[in-house]
């Protein structure tokens, strides 16, 4: 066996070399007088199988196991000469050419490697920054907003109109065409004006109506409307007004602050305040961080640092992208790409750039994660899941099933490796 190697940078290298054919078929010989001791032949004993036997059973398989085995024996010699260690190596070696000859087989086999990333000093590519200011208002009108979602409802009892903001409690009978429709009618509903959650443009005028009045609402369903018999059809709905509540006046003292912070001892305003401050402060904080630092520094990163990237990396990276760009393109689009396959290598070419950027950024995001001792385990990905599924409305379970099965999983903790990384560092800046 001759073979050639070329460490082409710190992510890539090829081995090129010839496998005679003198020693697949010694290799031939050698895989079939082992499975001639284990194998069972109809008409021999186990164990007394003869090689020929063998060989005429199964053929071809034992070429390809032969030629396997070489390809491996070739693969271990050349990482063995350029002193790589199988746990550098990043997937399968990728079999760029196997051609058969009348003497040898021609092979290439191309590796991608773990590349090494010198991050240098990369805190100074840390911008500094200033924690954002909480202005004593902010911490007023969120305390106040907080106080309101609590504070109860009470009748109104003087003589006056619906206005925006009260609840209203009312009996409606909606029909469409003179004919009442399923789910349309309710008594004593309570509907908080401002809330939209009616057909768009039945609060509004409801507003303005008085204790007893009775009034006929006439609204339009949206065409995207979730029933079929109503959606982007006129309605008209009887509209009787029951009563007006209106939310209980709330002060805002220590009182207030007791049944907002349960369970804190000696509870008063100014520690309601001081965790309200902290709240808005972290909100301000995170939209910073991912609106405008985050991006900044990654790009920051991924411009200053010099590595090498491991070629079929990058290349499955453009696959993905070019996969995901046909998923969303129309019907039209992809029976013009499927008649031209020029103009597919084309777009799946100019995906190149920012393939290449997206597997440096996760590259330089693994070594700093190792730098700054950053881990993330499994039970993490699973509460991020959960918790999103929960904020959607999904089964938990099914959607964390559904991430697994698609092999999601890794590029979800890469993204909170990712996310804890870069706010390590942010926060190691900030300016008091």
């Amino acid at each position: 066996m001759d073979i050639k190697t070329n460490k082409i940078d710190s992510a890539n290298a090829e081995i090129i070399g010839t496998i005679p054919n003198a020693e697949i078929e010694a290799k031939v010989e050698k895989i079939a007088k082992q499975l001639a001791k284990t194998t069972t032949i109809a008409g021999f004993r186990k164990g007394k199988v003869p090689v020929s036997a063998v060989k005429k059973q199964y053929g071809e398989r034992l070429v390809q196991d032969a030629e396997a085995e070489a390809l491996r024996d070739l693969l271990s010699k050349g990482l063995d000469e350029m002193g790589i260690a199988n746990d550098a190596l990043i997937g399968e070696p990728q079999i760029a050419k196997f051609d058969k000859g009348d003497t040898a087989i021609a092979v290439e086999v191309k590796v991608a490697l773990r590349p090494e990333v010198d991050l240098g000093d990369y805190t100074a590519l840390v911008p500094d920054f200033k924690k954002p200011r909480i202005m004593t208002k902010e911490i007023n009108e969120r305390i106040e907003e907080l106080a309101e979602a609590q504070a109860g409802l009470i009748d109104v009892e003087e003589d006056r109109a619906l206005v925006e903001g009260d609840t209203a409690v009312i009996d409606f009978e909606g029909s469409i065409e003179g004919e009442i429709f399923e789910g349309g009618t309710a008594e004593n509903f309570a509907l908080r004006l401002g809330s939209g959650q009616f057909i768009p443009g039945f609060e509004a005028q409801v507003v303005g109506m008085k204790k007893g009045e009775e009034k006929i609402v006439k609204v339009t369903f949206p065409e995207n409307y979730g029933g079929e018999k109503l959606a982007g059809k006129d309605a008209e709905f009887k509209v009787r007004l029951n009563g007006i509540q209106t939310k209980e006046a709330v002060v805002i003292d220590d009182e207030l602050a007791k049944k907002m912070l349960p369970g804190e001892e000696g509870a008063n305003l100014e520690m309601l305040q001081a965790k309200v401050k902290e709240q808005i402060l972290n909100e301000k904080l995170s939209k910073l961080y991912n609106d405008e630092l985050k991006p900044s520094l990654l790009e920051t990163l991924v411009e200053k640092t010099e590595l090498s990237l491991p070629e079929f990396v990058v290349e499955q990276e453009m696959d993905m992208a070019l996969n995901k760009k046909a998923a969303e393109m129309k019907e039209e689009e992809l029976n013009e790409l499927k008649e031209n396959a020029e103009k597919v290598k084309e777009l799946r070419e100019s995906l190149r750039n920012d393939a290449a950027r997206s597997v440096k950024a996760t590259f330089i995001i693994d070594a700093l994660a190792k730098k700054e001792d950053v881990a993330i385990e499994e039970q993490e990905v699973m509460q991020t899941i959960y918790y999103e599924a929960m904020q959607t409305g999904q089964d938990p379970q099914a959607a964390y099933k559904h991430y697994q099965e698609s092999g999601y999983l890794p590029a979800i903790q890469m993204a909170i490796v990712e996310d804890k990384v870069l706010s390590k560092l942010l926060n190691a800046k900030i300016e008091k």
